[in-house]
């Protein structure tokens, strides 16, 4: 019996070796597990370190352009409007004076065609006279020539009356 116990004891502590030996032999787990937390809080430490110099290359970029580069953008915009309005302005008195000139040509051309307009009627009207006056002598004539040729054919008849009595 003592022999079949210390067996059973044996196996049994062969067991609990053939245990050991398979978790240190064979599983990895608790090693892989503390070489991944390490990992991880080595790539933290970076990760955080990098994001942080990032981080203040950016603050540092940000506080030039504020102190730096938006002044000398503003002073610039500033001087470059101002030069773009004193020439729009330029361009806008230029424009009024040119639209007054034209204003005062189409006015200039306006009473030109309204003069010779009224020129025109009045060489219509002194036309249309003149062509009245004219049918007037020629009615008039035509008249005095009807009294002329009445006269000559009634003196015609009378001298031919003359003759007939004989």
């Amino acid at each position: 019996m003592k022999c079949e116990r210390e067996t059973k004891n044996l196996t049994f502590v062969n067991l609990l070796d053939v245990g050991e030996i398979y978790s240190r032999l064979l599983d990895h787990r608790p090693v892989i597990q503390g070489e991944i937390r390490y990992f991880v809080k080595e790539f933290e430490e970076k990760r955080g370190l990098r994001e942080l110099r990032v981080l203040e290359n950016l603050k540092n970029t940000i506080f030039e352009t504020n102190e730096h580069v938006l002044p000398k953008c503003e002073q610039a915009m500033h001087d470059n409007l101002n030069e773009a309005f004193k020439r729009l302005q330029a361009a806008n008195g230029m424009i009024d004076r040119l639209q007054e000139r034209e204003h005062e040509e189409r006015k200039l051309q306006a009473d030109k065609l309204m003069a010779r307009e009224e020129k025109r009627i009045a060489h219509w009207e002194e036309f249309m006279k003149e062509q009245e006056n004219k049918r007037a002598e020629v009615d008039e004539e035509h008249r005095k020539a009807m009294e002329r040729l009445k006269e000559q054919y009634s003196e015609m008849e009378k001298e031919l009356a003359k003759y007939v009595s004989f």
